[in-house]
């Protein structure tokens, strides 16, 4: 069983037909959906079949029904979500270009701070009966610490943005692994990504805290995978993208259910990038053909 820690949004994207014109009205299609990137990350190992509780914080209101439906009918745990009195369930509005690359991104995403240190406290059976915990960075800080230094499974950390990576930082060394992006890995390094010589020192410095595990994905040019025994590139899976939103999402699943099969470091690594690769054909956020065997297909 794999436990996830995070946010559980509603999604709201707006993809315009053409090229947009900022300042004017983009002629387009607008969806709703379900997102968050603990909720996506829940979702997809659902689909490669893992059985996998969710501890999240939803409102009082039709979309947290509307989330326990669509996840329960998944085979996703929910029972120990915390359900807020009167709360408002986050939401996240994103605009991406005609080809489906994301432009920018507002979420409102304040009942997260309800997942408190004293609420996980509460869920330490279901925590330490987990085979790995996967945490996003959208929960506070003290609780990122407290699932960190914990004694049990061990944690898998996704930064989300690199504001919130921030949050990880002084955690490094207490996390097993870490799925930055080239961005969350320049602000967590302090080391500037200008080419592969850069990309490399980035990793030796994140490896220096004590990390067993660092996944720096780079979009169309793959992921750097690193462990105690060195670091390698792997190459992304040739792709027809629709839609990149919920890609790394894919991938952090991706690594969980390698880590689960005892694959190696660069095996999780192919895995996690075929993963993403039928992410980023889908229109939506979590990809509906999504399961190990289609996964091993694309690697």
């Amino acid at each position: 069983m794999i436990a996830v820690v995070g946010g559980a949004n509603v999604d709201i994207c707006g993809r315009p037909y053409l090229p947009p014109v900022a300042g004017d009205s983009n002629p387009g299609e607008v969806s709703l959906s379900l997102g968050g990137v603990g909720r996506n990350i829940a979702h997809d190992l659902c689909l490669l079949g893992a059985g996998t509780v969710f501890l999240t914080a939803l409102g009082e209101d039709r979309y947290a029904e509307t989330v326990r439906e669509r996840c329960g009918a998944l085979g996703m745990d929910l029972r120990r979500a915390l359900r807020v009195p009167g709360g408002r369930t986050s939401t996240y509005l994103y605009l991406c270009d005609e080809k489906g690359d994301m432009l920018m991104a507002v979420s409102d995403m304040a009942i997260c701070d309800r997942i408190t240190p004293e609420y996980l406290a509460g869920e330490r059976e279901t925590l330490e009966k987990a085979d790995l915990v996967i945490a996003d960075a959208n929960i506070p800080e003290a609780s990122l610490r407290y699932l960190a230094e914990r004694e049990g499974p061990p944690l898998f950390a996704d930064p989300v943005s690199t504001r919130k990576a921030m949050k990880l930082k002084p955690l490094l060394g207490k996390i097993h692994t870490l799925k930055p992006n080239r961005m969350e890995a320049e602000a967590l390094s302090g080391v500037e990504i200008r080419d592969d010589r850069s990309l490399r020192r980035a990793a030796e410095v994140l490896m220096e805290t004590g990390l067993r595990r660092l996944f720096v994905t780079l979009g169309g040019d793959g992921v750097l995978a690193a462990d105690e025994h060195g670091m390698e590139r792997i190459p992304c899976r040739p792709a027809r993208v629709r839609d990149v939103t919920g890609a790394g999402d894919a991938f952090m699943a991706g690594l969980a259910y390698a880590y689960t099969q005892g694959m190696s470091t660069r095996e999780s690594a192919a895995f996690a990038a075929a993963a993403a690769a039928l992410a980023v054909e889908c229109p939506g956020t979590n990809p509906p053909e999504l399961s190990p065997e289609h996964v091993r297909n694309r690697m």
